[in-house]
């Protein structure tokens, strides 16, 4: 290599040098603030994780504190939530709460507004539906109670075997026992029937004289 062309070679390098300084002076901010940004994002999602998990934890928490306060479901409608889905889980067990505790007015109260929550999850509020229909009276009119069942039992709850026994109780209940064997049998080669399910529809069969194949 000529001394001329080393020399060119050094003032091209030079000219280099020169020219990324200025953007570095120019636009170097944007990879700081490109870097800060990495930063700040990674501690934000840690912080939302973080604070995610002390909300949940607080809010178990309440539960066993409203679960032990034995107030018929006043302490678990009370509890402070920060989304549909804690609201619709606190309110579900007050109403199961105030049930138990003799309080059917309260108890449904709160399921029927559970049930009727769009902003609850789906299960949530089918739950809340099949034990609001639990706690009718057994003293309403039977073609009532029957038609509360039966909306459960043919939509895609997935309480709706559930609510197909109880269809059959009631009609036990009224003395109509082969209307009530016969939707027992149908539940016995139901898609889903659970063993437990099963064995409770064989002994009422059995126990109202019937036999399993009709």
């Amino acid at each position: 290599m000529s001394d001329t062309d080393s020399f060119i070679e050094e003032v091209t390098e030079e000219v280099r040098r020169d020219r990324l300084f200025i953007l570095l002076k120019r636009w170097g901010w944007i990879g700081g603030l490109a870097v800060v940004l990495l930063i700040g994002g990674a501690a934000f999602n840690e912080y939302r994780k973080a604070t995610a998990q002390r909300s949940a934890e607080a809010f178990g928490d309440a539960l066993l504190d409203g679960i032990a306060a034995e107030d018929q479901g006043v302490s678990l409608s009370e509890i402070p939530t920060s989304n549909p889905e804690q609201q619709a889980l606190a309110n579900l067990m007050a109403g199961a709460d105030a049930l138990a505790s003799g309080d059917t007015e309260t108890g449904r109260s709160l399921l029927d507004g559970v049930a009727n929550n769009s902003d609850a999850p789906d299960v949530y509020r089918d739950l809340a539906e099949f034990k609001a229909a639990l706690a009718q009276s057994p003293e309403n009119p039977t073609e009532e109670r029957l038609a509360t069942f039966r909306e459960i039992a043919d939509s895609n709850s997935p309480f709706r075997l559930l609510a197909r026994e109880q269809v059959a109780l009631v009609l036990i209940d009224a003395g109509r026992r082969e209307e009530a064997m016969d939707l027992l049998r149908e539940m016995l080669d139901e898609a889903g029937v659970t063993a437990g399910l099963q064995q409770r529809a064989t002994e009422l069969i059995v126990a109202l004289g019937g036999d399993l194949g009709g």
